[in-house]
């Protein structure tokens, strides 16, 4: 038996994994804790094979996200997209294995160049970039940061999302105002794993209920997400599939139906121009036996 929250409910962000983790179990507890929509996100490109030399190794990742993004759309009362990209601590690998930080920039703006024509031929919803959330000497931060204005070059030129991954912030206006200059409009830069308080991105904000709070007593666009990294050997890593469906009704249970509203239909319409209403067309029953509890798995 599958719940019904009465609502679109989307993941914004997160990771499946058919080959080594839970794949489409996962899915299926989303699905029945009331989950609708997902955004999947390639799993960084050393989990899933060999480190990339070109914009070609990164083939492998992306159509397997593709394929699970398929099988993901046949369980879901909704729809699931792709999101593809390059994980920016990509960086540190290609550099630990030989290359200089200029060399493995190169190969990282290669793979989101591939990303890019996936977006173009309706295969992908967004693209991934970004820069490492760790310390990092000032000639691979400088690369990282290239990376990133390619990105948003390239989403401007694909007229798509790009969801960035960085250092933690509250305050990522120097970003918004690159993607601005790049020609994308900055509340089509999606934070992702941000807190429930950000200027100058759309906030994807992690299921920590504080965070939550935040974001809807500020009144502003924003989304929610897991981050489940769908990895058999972290098994208790981030938040599990479960998380948003639980924490929409948590939130519906204390009167935020028009947060509700504003995380799960109006800021995907406005950011991914993706229809969440339109596109929740099976009907689910309700399941009593589900309760509402502090499990994230």
């Amino acid at each position: 038996m599958t719940e019904t929250l009465g609502t679109p409910v989307l993941d914004n962000h997160l990771h499946l994994d058919p080959q080594r983790g839970r794949g489409m179990e996962a899915v299926d507890d989303f699905v029945r804790l009331g989950g609708t929509h997902l955004l999947v996100v390639n799993k960084p490109s050393w989990h899933l094979g060999d480190l990339p030399e070109s914009g070609d190794d990164f083939e492998h990742v992306f159509e397997t996200t593709v394929e699970t993004v398929t099988r993901a759309d046949e369980r879901l009362p909704g729809r699931a997209w792709p999101v593809l990209g390059v994980h920016p601590g990509l960086i540190s690998q290609l550099i630990d294995a030989g290359h200089t930080p200029a060399a493995a920039g190169e190969i990282m703006r290669a793979g989101l160049d591939r990303a890019a024509a996936y977006v173009a031929d309706g295969r992908a919803l967004a693209v991934k970039s970004g820069r490492p959330h760790y310390d990092v000497p000032d000639a691979v931060w400088e690369a990282s940061n290239e990376t990133t204005r390619h990105a948003f070059r390239l989403g401007a030129e694909h007229d798509c999302v790009v969801q960035l991954h960085t250092e933690a912030s509250r305050d990522l206006t120097e970003l918004a105002t690159w993607a601005e200059e790049a020609g994308l409009e900055p509340h089509r830069v999606v934070k992702h794993y941000a807190y429930g308080k950000l200027a100058g991105p759309t906030p994807s904000v992690m299921c920590e209920r504080a965070y939550l709070q935040t974001a809807v007593e500020r009144g502003e666009p924003f989304l929610m997400e897991t981050d489940f990294v769908d990895d058999p050997d972290r098994p208790g890593a981030v938040m599990g599939p479960k998380t948003v469906p639980r924490r929409v009704r948590w939130l519906l249970e204390s009167g935020h139906e028009a947060a509700v509203h504003r995380a799960h239909v109006e800021t995907p319409r406005e950011v991914y121009g993706i229809d969440t209403e339109a596109t929740l067309d099976d009907e689910v029953t309700l399941d009593d036996e589900v309760t509402l509890d502090d499990e994230t798995t």
